[in-house]
């Protein structure tokens, strides 16, 4: 089967506990599909268990033209499209590539150093485990933190990072 058209990245919802599932089906169907997971260990009164769950419960990430747009939401599991003003919101494949590089480098240890910079400032990170990261700075506490906020779906992912490891970023005039 060929597919044509212009693929965009679209956030979907899920069943409660069914990212998994809905993850499984949507690959059969030949469909590009993202689920992050964290891992998370999980204490029973008998035992603790490694687990690995969505971090963003609820939710699955698909890259569809026109012509899947349907598939997906004829998959087991799958409630809708988030949607803002009636039309699928689209994902940018940067956020996705950010949060996928987050979640490859969340346990490595970054150093932190402190320098004067400002809540709500653009940055990118230059260097370490995270570069190539863009984000916002959310907190100056004795921390430097960089945020990568999906703001199409109104979470918001935190990492500190050391001040020396970022520049500023100019936004784009329009």
């Amino acid at each position: 089967m060929i597919k044509k058209g212009v693929y965009k990245w679209h956030a979907v919802y899920v069943k409660s506990r069914a990212e998994k599932r809905a993850l499984e089906d949507l690959r059969y169907k030949g469909i590009e599909v993202y689920l992050p997971l964290r891992i998370q260990k999980k204490k029973w009164s008998d035992r603790i268990k490694v687990v690995e769950e969505p971090l963003l419960k609820g939710y699955l990430f698909v890259r569809v033209s026109q012509a899947e747009y349907a598939d997906v939401l004829r998959t087991s599991g799958v409630v809708a499209y988030v949607t803002f003003g009636g039309v699928a919101a689209e994902i940018p494949e940067k956020q996705l590539e950010d949060l996928r590089l987050f979640l490859d480098k969340v346990n490595a240890s970054v150093c932190v150093t402190s320098e004067a910079v400002t809540k709500g400032q653009k940055v990118k990170v230059v260097g370490g485990v995270l570069q190539g990261v863009e984000g916002e700075i959310a907190e100056v506490r004795g921390k430097k933190r960089i945020v990568l906020r999906f703001e199409s779906l109104g979470c918001v992912v935190f990492a500190d990072v050391a001040i020396d490891l970022i520049e500023k970023v100019e936004p784009i005039e329009p």
